[in-house]
C-alpha cells in the first residue's frame, strides 16, 4: 500500500445530524467512509462479508423456492443491494435504512455510482424507517432477512440496536420470516452466545460463516433458519 495512501488526511463529503445523531461520509485515498457519531461503521474498501450475507441466505433457502423475496437491514455503501440486485434469483427486494443522510448519498450524492443500478431495479424498495421499529409492527413477510446493522450483536455503536439481537428482537425477525425463511446477521467478530441466542429463540440450523480480512479476527455471518 502506498505511503501517500496511509498518510493522507481524510476529506469530509458531507456531515448531517440525523435521528439518531451524527452521521459523515467522508473520502480518505480511494476509498468512501461512513463514521457515525465519531465511530467507523463501513468503508467500500472490500465488499466480501456483504456478498457473503446474501449469498449465504440465498444457498439455505430450499432450492424449491422461486424468487424469494429479501429483506436488507442497513443500506451502508451499498455492497449488500448491489451484489441482491445482480442476481436474477432474488424476487423482491427490500432496503430498510433509518439515516436520510446515507439514501441520499446513494440516490444522488458520492455512493450512486456504487448502487445506481441496484436502486433502478425494480424488484428493489428502500424504506425509510428504523429496522427494530420495522420488524415489530410490519405485516410484510420475507423469505430471507439480512441484517447489517451496526458492528454485530456483541459491538453496537447506537444504544437502540441491542434490542435487535435480543430475545424480543429475534422474536420479530421469526415474525418477518415465511416458514423455512432464512435470518443471516453480519459481524465484527464471532459470537458464541449469540448462536445461544438464536437457539433459544426456536431457529434450527444455527451456524456462523467466517470471512476472513487482513488483520485481527474474522467478520462473520450468522445463519439461521425459521422452522417451517
Amino acid at each position: 500500500m502506498p505511503d501517500s495512501f496511509v498518510t493522507e488526511m481524510p476529506t469530509v463529503l458531507d456531515r448531517r445530524t440525523g435521528p439518531f445523531g451524527e452521521v459523515v461520509l467522508r473520502r480518505h485515498g480511494a476509498l468512501l467512509q461512513i463514521i457515525a457519531n465519531g465511530t467507523f461503521l463501513m468503508d467500500t474498501s472490500d465488499g466480501r462479508s456483504e456478498r457473503l450475507l446474501i449469498d449465504a441466505a440465498l444457498a439455505a433457502l430450499p432450492p424449491t423456492r422461486s424468487g424469494p423475496s429479501l429483506l436488507i437491514g442497513g443500506l451502508g455503501v451499498g455492497f449488500s443491494l448491489a451484489h441482491a440486485a445482480a442476481d436474477p434469483n432474488w424476487g423482491r427486494i427490500t432496503v430498510i435504512e433509518r439515516e436520510p443522510a446515507i439514501i441520499d448519498w446513494h440516490l444522488d450524492g458520492p455512493l450512486r455510482p456504487l448502487s445506481a443500478e441496484a436502486v433502478a431495479d425494480a424488484r428493489t424498495e428502500i424504506i425509510e424507517a428504523d429496522l427494530v421499529r420495522h420488524l415489530h409492527e410490519a405485516s410484510v413477510t420475507y423469505d430471507a432477512l439480512c441484517l447489517d446493522i451496526d458492528n454485530g450483536p456483541d459491538w453496537t455503536v447506537t444504544e437502540d440496536n441491542e434490542g435487535l439481537y435480543s430475545p424480543a428482537g429475534l422474536a420479530a425477525c421469526q415474525a418477518r420470516l415465511n416458514p423455512g425463511g432464512v435470518l443471516a446477521v453480519w459481524s465484527a467478530q464471532p459470537s458464541a452466545n449469540f448462536e445461544g441466542t438464536l437457539r433459544n429463540a426456536g431457529f434450527r440450523a444455527v451456524r456462523t460463516e467466517e470471512i476472513p480480512v487482513v488483520r485481527g479476527v474474522p467478520d462473520v455471518v450468522h445463519l439461521a433458519v425459521r422452522a417451517a
